[in-house]
């Protein structure tokens, strides 16, 4: 049989050749196993595995390893949503930075959205970055970031409550709409809060399920032309937060293929993955998120005429307070029989006033939009157990049960409590269901049923990130990247597909 591989695995911290000078990390070589009895709990590749996946797998069991004993890489991941960005170094456990998608410019002109996503190519124009100087522009903009006349995350809303500045999003329903934005906000996250130089790193960036390979082409142009850096991966959010839930002690197996439902501030999806490569005929995108629900929750408050019903009231409400109930119904009547659930959330203003809101049905009505979408909208009226089992349903048949089996949960806005035991119950109902339908028609022939597990783990609220880090720290991953050299000798084009982790284009 043909041998197996171990992960790298990292030795003592020793001197480089064994003399004097800073400590460096020195990974074992990986060394051939005969046992036919290893086993992927013990962190091996099984046998009769292809390239590619013996790729992903020596990426995706890093997840079974602590951090620390893993090679030492120095390459960046950053994730870019609607709602936040998270951004820091692989092998970190969290990100350095998480801060809002938002950036302000002088003036209110703009919007939200913006040039669309048909930007032209960055090169056929000067970038603000370089000042048309070429690649070493980037020197400059470090030195001078304090001075430029736009802010990003936290400092953009702060800036916009002033005279003179109107606040953007440049991601919307978790695509890029306006790039000129986008490109001033990464550069302020690299040079500002990261502070590091392009062109000595690595960057693993992340995209949505579906992405234009036009976005991908933009991106690339940005980070190897304005930003002259070495070398860049783009990833699709779903695959590493599958990567990232193997941090949990519910999933054995550790399978390349799960269904991942994301959701963050602006759109849900739900995405199949198959021996790590997205399904994407059956993809399935969701118009309701964390945006709709703090909405919601701001109409709630409006409705009963309380003191402070402010968006930023709301979403500290909804954070706070709400979880998801297993009956609406019922919730009702405990609500009405016991007094003490409702709460008093204070508000304190910047002038030193303090209001009290009063906090009720909406701790658990808000997230019940996710499973009675017809309380918040006549627009969308699927609920989301219904659309994860049609989205499994339409995926090949020979995958289906590892999708029921391995539901992995990704963003904050699945952050509820008790989301993940509601959903599984109710996928799980639907399931039986059909399967009892089936054995009738069948004239009573049994089946043996399904299993439906959902998935909650500690990386949840930044999952996509964390499996990146995962992915950026192993030392294969500079092999995986295309380089600033392949850039210019073969145009954007190349972005459009990278050699482990697949997803579109990525095959």
């Amino acid at each position: 049989m043909p041998p197996d591989y171990r992960i790298r695995e990292v030795s003592k911290l020793q001197p480089p050749n064994g003399g004097a000078g800073p400590l460096v990390a020195q990974p074992h070589a990986l060394k051939p196993h005969s046992s036919c009895e290893l086993r992927n709990r013990h962190n091996v590749i099984p046998p009769n595995t292809t390239n590619t996946a013996v790729a992903a797998y020596r990426i995706i069991l890093c997840a079974a390893r602590p951090l620390d004993s893993l090679t030492f890489s120095s390459s960046v991941s950053l994730t870019s949503g609607t709602g936040f960005s998270k951004l820091g170094f692989a092998g970190n456990d969290s990100p350095s930075f998480v801060f809002p998608t938002a950036i302000a410019t002088k003036g209110a002109t703009g919007g939200a959205g913006g040039s669309g996503s048909g930007r032209p190519a960055v090169a056929n124009k000067p970038s603000f970055l370089t000042g048309g100087a070429g690649p070493g522009g980037n020197l400059s903009m470090k030195r001078g970031t304090e001075d430029l006349d736009f802010f990003i995350g936290d400092e953009a809303i702060a800036a916009s409550g002033g005279p003179g500045y109107g606040i953007h999003y440049p991601i919307r329903h978790g695509q890029i709409e306006n790039w000129d934005h986008m490109e001033r906000f990464w550069s302020n996250s690299i040079f500002k809060y990261l502070r590091v130089e392009p062109e000595d790193h690595y960057f693993l960036l992340t995209e949505p399920p579906l992405n234009p390979p036009e976005n991908r082409e933009n991106t690339a142009e940005i980070f190897f032309e304005s930003f002259n850096c070495a070398g860049m991966y783009i990833a699709v959010q779903a695959v590493l937060a599958l990567a990232a839930s193997w941090t949990s002690s519910k999933v054995q197996d550790r399978s390349l293929t799960g269904t991942v439902i994301d959701s963050g501030d602006g759109v849900t999806h739900v995405i199949p993955v198959a021996e790590g490569y997205v399904i994407g005929s059956s993809i399935k995108s969701i118009p309701i998120a964390g945006r709709d629900i703090t909405y919601f929750v701001q109409s709630l408050l409006r409705d009963r005429g309380e003191a402070d019903s402010s968006l930023k009231t709301a979403q500290e409400i909804k954070e706070e307070y709400c979880y998801v109930c297993p009956d609406i119904v019922k919730e009702f009547g405990k609500y009405d029989r016991d007094r003490t659930r409702f709460a008093q959330h204070v508000v304190s203003h910047p002038n030193g006033r303090q209001v009290s809101v009063d906090v009720g049905y909406e701790r658990f009505l808000a997230p019940e939009i996710f499973f009675n979408p017809e309380i918040y909208s006549s627009d969308f009226l699927t609920p989301l157990p219904v659309v994860v089992d049609n989205v499994i349903q339409q995926s090949p048949i020979d995958v289906r049960r590892g999708l029921y089996k391995n539901i992995v949960l990704s963003g904050g806005s699945t952050l509820y409590k008790d989301f993940g035991r509601r959903l599984q119950r109710d996928i799980k109902q639907l399931v039986d269901a059909r399967i009892r339908a089936s054995e009738v028609r069948s004239g009573g022939a049994r089946s043996g049923g399904l299993d439906v597990q959902v998935i909650t783990h500690k990386r949840q609220r930044h999952g996509p990130w964390f499996g990146g880090s995962l992915l950026g720290q192993t030392p294969e991953f500079r092999s995986y990247c295309h380089t600033k050299a392949e850039y210019q000798e073969y145009g954007p084009s190349i972005v459009r597909r990278f050699a482990l982790l697949g997803g579109p284009g990525g095959s």
